[in-house]
Parts: C-alpha cells; sequence; structure tokens
C-alpha cells in the first residue's frame, strides 16, 4: 500500500516540468511585462487584483515610505555595509530590523489605532464633516485621559505640515478610495488641538497607515507594507554608499569624538515592599 503525501496547498507559486503559475495566472505569459510590481504586491497580500485606482493610491504609499533621508534606518544599513560589504542581505536587513515604533512603523499604529476606534463604533458610521470631527474629538479626548499619544500625529522636521499628507489624501479622493479611515484622520488633523493644546502635523507614515486601511489590506501586514518601500529605499541608500561613501566619516565622528566618563552603577528600582 502506498503512502499517501500530504498536501499543502497555495494559491501563490507553483511549478512544474514547463510552467510556473502564480495566483492561478501563467508566469511568463500573464504577468510578467504585464504586472507592475506595486500591483503585484497588492494581489499576493490579498489573492485579488487590484483596480486602477487601488493600484494608483498602493503605489504612492510606498513612494511616500520608499526613503525619507538619513532616518536611523538608512544609517544603520550603509554602516553594516561599512562593517560586512560582503553581506548585502545583512545590510538591508539591518535597515529592515529597525522599523519599528518611531519609524516606518507609525503607518501600522495609525491604521489599527483608526481601525479599533471604527470597529468599536457603535451605530451607523459619521455621514458628514461634523459627525466624523466630533468622532475624533472623542478619539482624542481619551487617548489624552490614558496618557497615550495619537498615532499619526507630528513630525520631527515636517511641523508645519507633512507635504505628503495632503497629496495622498488628495489621489484616494481622485480615486473614489477615500474611505471610513481616512475621514477619521482627516478629522483628527482637525479638531486635535481642541484637547491637546496645539496644532500638530498629520505626518506621511500615519496617512499611509489610514490609506491602507480604507484599501481593505490586512492589519496583520500593514508594518510589511512599510518595510516593502523601504527595501526600495535601503537599496538606493547602499547604491549611493558605493559611489559617495559617507559610512565611515558617521563611524569615525563617534569613535574619534568619544568622552571618556566614571562608570554609573544601575541601581534598580526598589519593589513596593522594599521601600522605606
Amino acid at each position: 500500500m502506498t503512502e499517501q503525501q500530504p498536501g499543502y496547498p497555495t494559491a501563490l507559486g507553483a511549478s512544474s516540468l514547463e510552467r510556473i503559475t502564480l495566483l492561478g495566472h501563467d508566469l511568463a505569459e500573464d504577468v510578467m511585462g504585464s504586472v507592475g510590481f506595486g500591483e503585484l504586491a497588492f494581489w499576493l497580500a490579498t489573492q485579488r487584483r487590484p483596480s486602477r485606482g487601488e493600484t494608483r493610491v498602493f503605489e504612492a504609499v510606498l513612494a511616500a515610505l520608499a526613503d525619507h533621508g538619513f532616518t536611523p534606518t538608512a544609517i544603520v544599513t550603509r554602516l553594516t555595509y561599512l562593517s560586512a560589504p560582503d553581506s548585502i542581505q545583512g545590510a538591508l536587513a539591518a535597515g529592515l530590523l529597525g522599523g519599528g515604533s518611531r519609524f516606518l512603523g507609525v503607518t501600522e499604529d495609525c491604521g489599527k489605532f483608526l481601525h479599533s476606534v471604527l470597529t468599536a463604533l457603535e451605530g451607523p458610521l459619521p455621514t458628514d464633516d461634523a459627525g466624523w470631527d466630533a468622532l475624533a474629538l472623542e478619539t482624542v479626548t481619551a487617548q489624552r485621559a490614558a496618557g497615550r499619544f495619537v498615532p499619526g500625529l507630528g513630525h520631527h522636521v515636517h511641523k508645519q505640515g507633512d507635504p505628503r499628507t495632503p497629496r495622498l489624501f488628495a489621489i484616494a479622493g481622485e480615486e473614489g478610495l477615500h474611505g471610513p479611515h481616512l475621514s477619521l484622520f482627516a478629522a483628527i488633523g482637525r479638531v486635535h488641538a481642541q484637547v491637546l493644546g496645539k496644532q500638530l502635523p498629520l505626518n506621511g507614515a500615519g496617512v499611509c497607515g489610514a490609506a491602507l486601511a480604507d484599501l481593505g489590506l490586512p492589519m496583520e501586514l500593514l508594518r510589511g507594507f512599510a518595510l516593502l518601500a523601504r527595501t526600495a529605499g535601503l537599496i538606493g541608500q547602499l547604491a549611493e554608499e558605493l559611489r559617495s561613501p559617507v559610512a565611515n566619516q558617521v563611524f569615525l565622528s563617534v569613535d574619534l569624538n568619544n568622552r571618556p566618563v566614571d562608570p554609573d552603577p544601575f541601581v534598580p528600582e526598589p519593589l513596593p515592599g522594599e521601600r522605606g
């Protein structure tokens, strides 16, 4: 009796002797040269082909997040290449591993935050700016009372406004994809100063999270899309490092300017029962 082999179903890539299929299509004949990379990335993540409008919004997000100068992710990529020029993958991985709550991770944090507010809402969604503003005011007030930041608010450089934000709002509106997540995010931008006492910009990473959420993409993958975008930027950083190196200068600027100080022993906080 022949033992039956286990099956591992996948709708993604599969190969036979003469053919490769991807998402049910012939890779060579139907995909290569016909489907752009952004469109394919969306298709792979959702297993449905995006519309032209969805592709435009999605690729606008990728462009917005690809590179933003000498951020920690870019610096560590260049420094890792300096240390291990034989490991391009290590340099890229080092940069991607730096995508967290302060850089790149805001896209995920904002999208999930907006989604949590909308899914917890009792009753229908607002239908006008006044309704969205009321919901946003309630949301920001609750965050302030809990001592939590509102994801997507503020930027260390673009203090008067992130240029990516209005552009992505406009693109989503042109494509009929300005959905509830973007509506709530825009309302937060209008009302937050009433609670926080100061006006902060809606940052590009946050609006990207809102746009991705309105595209119906899985919340668990939002940071993955930010990392996908930044991979292109990090390749660009490495390409520039090959032509115009700066990593060694960054390294030496720290190494040659270290300042010896006396040890400062760590003292843990006492436990509640140990105080007094």
